[in-house]
């Protein structure tokens, strides 16, 4: 089955199974508010490579396969200089959660959404240094377009990601954030001297665990968060 055909039936049996699979952690609820938390939305974009090919072949994704990211603006109060799938708030206006990821990534990325194709919603997932529940949106560019940086104030950078080489074992470690005597641990990915860890690693890594691309890694190489 090609990658398409097996993001789209993962879409359809999320949506099928409905709230509590594949995302959903215990600590990712527990310092929810849902009286007051705000809905979100983010774009997991899957495409084909354009200029620029994996560097590490794989046996179970083609290896032109890419992810969409942005770096978020070292200024941003929420998650500053973070690595991110398009996504932000959704609006009152927006026609739901995936318009609101369509328009929050052309917002920052300047691609047409015309040329998306929307396979489903996935179960939202709770953030609670935000408060916020973001439902993540999966979706295939099925004629992509130029990217960029289109305001400065909210992305840093925009980039393509090869999905082979974030499945690499080398890619993969497990990042530490320590405050005080506690600490807090997700999954992360360095892909071409960028580090993808926090809510975005555990989104990446708990998809790529559901579609069944992961191989094996080893969970006990840590690092200290790139804060």
């Amino acid at each position: 089955m090609s990658a398409y055909g097996e993001l789209r039936g993962f879409a359809k049996r999320s949506e099928a199974i409905g709230p509590g699979a594949h995302f959903r952690e215990s600590w990712q609820w527990r310092g929810i508010d849902l009286a007051v938390a705000r809905p979100a939305a983010v774009l997991i974009l899957f495409g084909q490579l354009d200029d620029k090919p994996s560097k590490v072949h794989s046996e179970v994704v083609p290896d032109e396969l890419d992810l969409l990211f942005v770096t978020r603006a070292g200024t941003l109060r929420n998650h500053p200089g973070q690595v991110a799938f398009p996504g932000g708030k959704i609006d009152a206006d927006d026609a739901g959660p995936c318009a609101a990821a369509l328009r929050e990534a052309e917002e920052e990325t300047g691609l047409d959404p015309s040329g998306v194709e929307i396979l489903g919603e996935l179960p939202e997932v709770g953030l609670p240094v935000s408060n916020f529940l973001v439902t993540p949106v999966l979706a295939w560019w099925r004629s992509p377009t130029p990217i960029r940086v289109v305001d400065q104030a909210e992305s840093a950078h925009v980039f393509r990601a090869p999905v082979a080489d974030l499945l690499s074992a080398e890619a993969r470690f497990t990042a530490v954030v320590r405050r005080g005597n506690r600490s807090h641990r997700t999954p992360a990915f360095d892909v071409d001297g960028v580090t993808i860890w926090g809510f975005t690693g555990l989104l990446l890594a708990r998809l790529f665990d559901g579609l069944g691309w992961s191989g094996p890694w080893d969970e006990s190489r840590e690092r200290d968060a790139p804060l």
